[in-house]
């Protein structure tokens, strides 16, 4: 099974966080290629940039060197966000451009996301928490 992490679920995996839960843990471990987007680099380092994250300058080449793979942004990723409907939760309309971007890479690629979020659950696409 090919898993795609979202970033709180990678950063996570990282620093061993109970947060994960135990069953996204338990998916990652037996995931024969978890991968996290070219897209999650850009958000972490953007929230890294404006104070709003900390996180060690090689993170993504602890998860590359853990056997993780890095899923780049692929022109049939790049139409499938365009296509991607707007979804609500709660009467909110869900904008997020990198949970969209992880969505569209997840319809794309056939893996569920791991991820907490409810927004991304929201687009009706397969997720594990």
């Amino acid at each position: 099974m090919r898993v795609l992490l979202d970033t709180h679920a990678a950063l996570w995996w990282l620093t061993d966080d109970l947060r994960l839960s135990e069953s996204a843990r338990e998916a990652i471990a037996a995931a024969e290629e978890p991968f996290f987007s070219a897209g999650t680099l850009f958000e972490v380092s953007i929230k890294a940039s404006l104070g709003k994250l900390e996180v060690p300058e090689e993170w993504a080449e602890e998860l590359l060197a853990e056997g993780f793979s890095l899923l780049p942004v692929s022109l049939a990723h790049a139409h499938a966000y365009c296509e991607l409907p707007y979804v609500e939760l709660d009467g909110e309309p869900q904008r997020d451009p990198f949970d969209r971007l992880l969505v569209a890479q997840a319809e794309v690629e056939g893996a569920p996301i791991v991820t907490r979020d409810p927004g991304i659950a929201a687009h009706g696409i397969p997720t594990i928490w």
